[in-house]
């Protein structure tokens, strides 16, 4: 399957941010991308608005893109069953070039992890003539051959017959908890078989004849024939015991597919263990994961719209591999290591940029996308009014809104109201909705705009908004802003911090400003609002 792309907007998404994220995405689909739309934050009352009104659902919340665990190159088959034998578990550590492995349930879920330094533990033990495993298992590990099998699991104690039949039969009790290793000894199998042994393991290509066959199984005695002579059978007979029945760690150091990459290098660094398994969210194991793997792993592949500062983008974002970005701002400070798609013009709308790729590719624009271009530009220029627009913001806004079937001024006006009201908002949700940060070398910024028809009603309760402004510095913001701009007068209002208050007046040329002066004419965070502040500072 494709590798799947990631295109969103800034931290405060906006109707432009948001729609240019869904009309970028399906435009890149239809190109033959595997895209999708996402959002950084919540989505305010116009946007939402919007998309009602075109029948698109709200793309999904992005937290991050930073490298996790699923993005790294971790050994997925790396996981052995806990009724595997020792011998399957060290070959398949062999085979992997591994030196321990995740055990695992027949559901997949992890069960404990074994190591080398374990089996070697195991196999240097005074108990290891024990068995608790399946006849299968002992089977395959002696390369044997079954002759009766009336038992899945074999449950005992190994003897080998390494005496002379007469002793052995006098001094040797035998019962259903033994596990008989005998050659050509007809007397000591025939006692065996008459003590019902657990199992009876025939070595060296000797075959028992039909008698004493037809007795096993009348007893229900299992039998396996191998080729090994008894040096061999003993020492392969003991690494066909259960994994799990080793002294293997119960509770791992483990991390989930979605922990971050950082992190698993932080604490593999801590703890200095070797290798680490990795499950899923129900703790059934998907693989294991090495230290030394932690630099082979996929970068998250994104588009980004609408902005193109690290400060506005998604968290995480130094870890992702930037294919593209398409904005209509000032350059900020993303870099990027290798050469990308950038398209970026002075123009008042994200989607103006993505109208002119649609017909560059000669990809038809359905009724709904033009509608979102639309809604984007007329939110962006407040209907086509700001400094910001331009001819092509109109030109193209006239063709879509052919497309989509609608009346710019009529539609503008309701999409305008749904978005302009404050209604059941908090002082500090009406700040941040449309908030955006910036930063002049050490100084931080932070500027909110809200277009409203409720210009009273803020400012009759401006100080509860100016408190906002001024505990913002606490978070290290030197100038903290809020506009309340009336797109119907095309002015804004400005409430700011207390101590940014010469700062503002500078930058916005009233002497001795207070809060709540209108500022004619300013409605343009982009050309307006922040650029004043930026040439301040820099005199």
């Amino acid at each position: 399957m494709m590798e799947k792309v990631y295109v969103f907007g800034h931290k405060k998404p906006d109707t432009d941010s948001v729609c240019a994220s869904i009309t970028l995405s399906y435009l890149k689909n239809k190109l033959g991308l595997n895209t999708t739309p996402r959002v950084l934050g919540s989505i305010n009352n116009e946007t939402k608005f919007v998309l009602d009104y075109f029948k698109f659902d709200e793309p999904k919340y992005l937290n991050d893109v930073k490298v996790q665990i699923k993005d790294m190159e971790y050994n997925k088959e790396a996981m052995i069953n806990e009724y595997y034998s020792i011998a399957d578990t060290f070959n398949m550590m062999n085979s992997l070039k591994v030196t321990g492995l995740p055990i695992i349930d027949n559901n997949k879920y992890l069960v404990g992890y074994v190591n080398l330094k374990e089996i070697s533990k195991y196999l240097l033990g005074e108990n290891i003539n024990v068995l608790n495993t399946s006849y299968d298992n002992i089977v395959k590990v002696l390369d044997g051959k079954s002759v009766l099998k009336f038992d899945d699991e074999i449950k005992g104690t190994v003897i080998a017959s390494a005496y002379k039949s007469s002793s052995f039969i006098k001094d040797i009790k035998l019962d259903s908890t033994n596990i008989l290793l005998a050659a050509d000894r007809n007397a000591i199998v025939e006692y065996a078989i008459d003590s019902k042994v657990k199992l009876i393991v025939i070595i060296g290509d000797y075959e028992l004849d039909d008698e004493l066959i037809n007795k096993a199984r009348k007893n229900k005695v299992n039998i396996i024939y191998t080729k090994y002579d008894t040096f061999m059978a003993v020492n392969k007979i003991k690494v066909s015991n259960y994994v799990k029945n080793i002294n293997v760690t119960k509770t791992p150091i483990t991390f989930k597919d979605n922990d971050f990459r950082d992190d698993f290098v932080e604490i593999a660094n801590k703890y200095g263990h070797t290798n680490y398994p990795v499950v899923d969210k129900n703790n059934k194991c998907v693989g294991m994961l090495r230290l030394v793997d932690s630099n082979n792993y996929k970068k998250k592949s994104v588009i980004l719209v609408d902005h193109n500062q690290l400060i506005q983008s998604v968290e995480g974002l130094e870890q992702a591999e930037i294919i593209e970005i398409v904005d209509h701002h000032n350059l900020g400070t993303i870099g990027t290591n290798n050469p990308i798609n950038f398209r970026s013009m002075p123009v008042g709308c994200t989607n103006t940029l993505i109208y002119l790729l649609y017909k560059e590719s000669n990809v038809e624009i359905p009724n709904d996308i033009a509608g979102l271009m639309l809604s984007a530009i007329l939110s962006d220029t407040l209907l086509l009014k700001s400094p910001t627009t331009t001819k092509l913001d109109i030109e193209v806004a006239n063709k879509l809104a052919a497309i989509a079937g609608v009346d710019i001024t009529s539609y503008g006006i309701e999409m305008i109201k749904a978005g302009s009201s404050i209604k059941g908002l908090s002082s500090e949700e009406v700040v941040f909705q449309d908030f955006k940060e910036f930063k002049y070398e050490d100084i931080k910024i932070g500027i909110g705009q809200v277009n409203t028809l409720d210009i009273d009603e803020i400012l009759k309760d401006k100080n509860s908004y100016i408190n906002v402004l001024n505990k913002m510095e606490d978070d290290g913001y030197k100038i903290s802003l809020l506009f309340i701009t009336d797109v119907i007068k095309n002015g804004s209002y400005i409430l700011y911090n207390g101590n940014s208050k010469d700062i503002v007046s500078a930058c916005y040329k009233v002497s001795d400003i207070e809060e709540g002066k209108y500022l004619d004419g300013v409605v343009s965070r982009k050309k307006q609002m922040l650029p004043m502040l930026l040439e301040y500072l820099e005199r």
